[in-house]
């Protein structure tokens, strides 16, 4: 795992600790030297703002390269493109392109802007009509939730990876079995670019249980008995998880695959401690301070 291509996705703070915090933990992730890291969006664009400082911080900040989450929802083609362009003009390169959640929250009927792009086909390629950016965009492997079938989200992917996507990052799973045949399917369907396991650090299970059930994730009857009894014990459930997820990685690191993207939830332990346990070491001559 030492030569692994690692990633790290942060969510915009809400108040001046949770700022404290993630910049903490950006600053003592920053030292394992991680291929990029992404900052989210809200749900119907809820945190466009927090998310562009944060995203412009780190690339004026720090030695890291910095993705930026954009969706399509609640704004204007005119009004998402001068984001693009002034993300561009900070120096940012990198943009996941996302649909976005619908504002009333995921579940509900997603209904495009009249005057936006209506998906996140469209966003990749308004994306690559402005500059040449890396283009991340999302996938999941055990089906959208609001899809009818696996190949209807492949051909949703297609069509992201045709207007000039160069990366999928998927929605986090436990089974590496699930991971393996969607990328065997996607290449049976003519997708090319690189697809990256997303892996979940969540050490809350009643938290993780709510999150799988939003976005379709199966949970396996033996993770639902790693976490029994430990509803009060929070550094067991920090460490069951860093296992989990290490366990997980080295899985599908056997099958051939080497880059993966951990969803940190602004905290540094669990992603600092599941890669120590992979043999990902800090690298002392990148890392730097960052003060709030």
């Amino acid at each position: 795992m030492a030569n692994k291509r690692i990633s790290f996705e942060f969510f915009p703070p809400k108040s001046e600790a949770m700022e404290q915090t993630l910049w903490d933990s950006i600053s003592r992730l920053e030292a394992l030297a991680p291929e990029f890291v992404s900052v989210t969006y809200g749900a119907g664009g809820s945190t466009r703002d927090r998310t562009h400082r944060t995203v412009r911080r780190i690339a004026q900040e720090t030695g890291i390269a910095p993705a930026a989450h954009l969706t399509c929802v609640g704004a204007s083609r005119a009004e998402v493109d001068e984001v693009i362009e002034d993300y561009w003009s900070s120096g940012v390169r990198h943009i996941v392109a996302l649909r976005g959640d619908p504002p009333d929250g995921i579940g509900e009927r997603y209904v495009p802007h009249p005057d936006g792009y209506a998906n996140a086909a469209e966003l990749a390629a308004g994306i690559r009509n402005i500059a040449d950016f890396e283009i991340s965009v999302g996938c999941y492997p055990e089906n959208h939730p609001e899809s009818p079938s696996q190949q209807h989200d492949f051909d949703l992917l297609k069509a992201k990876i045709d207007a000039g996507a160069t990366r999928a990052i998927t929605q986090f799973f436990f089974y590496p079995d699930v991971f393996f045949r969607f990328r065997d399917e996607a290449v049976r369907a003519g997708i090319t670019v690189p697809i990256i396991p997303g892996i979940m650090l969540q050490p809350n299970f009643v938290g993780l249980k709510r999150i799988a059930g939003l976005c379709g994730t199966t949970l396996p009857a033996w993770l639902h008995e790693l976490y029994e009894g430990l509803e009060d014990d929070a550094s067991t459930r920090q460490l069951v998880t860093a296992h989990v997820a290490a366990n997980l990685v080295e899985k599908l690191s056997e099958g051939g695959v080497d880059g993966f993207h951990f969803y940190t939830l602004n905290r540094a332990e669990l992603a600092l401690s599941t890669c120590r346990l992979l043999g990902v070491r800090p690298k002392a001559q990148t890392a730097r301070e960052i003060s709030v």
